[in-house]
Formats: C-alpha cells, sequence, structure tokens
C-alpha cells in the first residue's frame, strides 16, 4: 500500500466520522424540535381545557408559568445544538476538503511517476534501437 492511499484512507475515514457525528447532532436537534412542538400542542390543550373545566383554570397559570420554564430550557439546548451543528458542518467541509487535496497530490504523484517510467521505457527502448543499430553496423562491415 503507498502512503497515498493510506493518506486517502485516513482521510475518508475522518470524513466518515465527521458526517455520523453531524448526523448525530442533527438528530438530537430534531428531538429537541419536535419537544418543542409537542410542548406546545400540550399548552394549547391544556388552554382548552381550562376554558371548559374551572377546576382546571384556578391551576393554570401554574402550568404557564412551568411551561415557560421548560420552553426556554428547550430553546436554549436548541441554540446549543444549533452551534454544535455549524462546528460539526464546519469541520466536515475542513476535512473534506484535506480529503480531496490529499487526492489531487496522490494523482499528481501517481502521474508523475508514471511520466518517470515512461522516460525510463523509452531510454531502455532507445538504448536498445542503438544496440540493434550498432550490431547491424557491425555485421554489414563483416
Amino acid at each position: 500500500m503507498s502512503w497515498s492511499d493510506s493518506l486517502i484512507r485516513i482521510s475518508t475515514y475522518e470524513v466518515d466520522e465527521l458526517q455520523k457525528r453531524l448526523k448525530e447532532v442533527l438528530d438530537r436537534q430534531d428531538a429537541v424540535e419536535q419537544a418543542i412542538d409537542t410542548l406546545d400542542l400540550e399548552a394549547e390543550e391544556e388552554k382548552l381545557r381550562a376554558s371548559v373545566d374551572p377546576s382546571v383554570a384556578w391551576c393554570h397559570p401554574d402550568y404557564l408559568k412551568a411551561w415557560k420554564l421548560r420552553r426556554a430550557r428547550l430553546e436554549a439546548q436548541l441554540t446549543a445544538i444549533t452551534l454544535e451543528a455549524e462546528g460539526a458542518r464546519d469541520a466536515l467541509a475542513e476535512a473534506y476538503e484535506a480529503l480531496k487535496k490529499v487526492e489531487h497530490v496522490a494523482e499528481l504523484a501517481r502521474l508523475q511517476q508514471a511520466r518517470t517510467d515512461l522516460r525510463i521505457e523509452t531510454a531502455g527502448l532507445d538504448e536498445i534501437a542503438l544496440r540493434n543499430s550498432h550490431n547491424a553496423r557491425q555485421s554489414k562491415r563483416s
């Protein structure tokens, strides 16, 4: 295995791991967004219950206070996760860029090696042709 294959494999692994990390962060973000939506729906249901049932209406202000606190905590979580997702996206973009650079350098090295191999082969063929030409002249003189 050449150095370029090893570097490409390492870079690809890093990109894959960062993609997994980003997916996990985005899944957590979706879960928090769903929790906020569920909390808002529960608040609407509680509001309807309070308007219909007087026994529930007297504790509705306390419910609203608790709801606001829970929602604020979820919003703070969502903000933190959003920042984490941005960081994960940036890290993934940098790793992908590094992978492409490694692939480019590996391709340049492969092309350079192919040119060198072609020069060596051409020089070998030229040497064989010169020997054959020299041998042909020698046999004509004899």
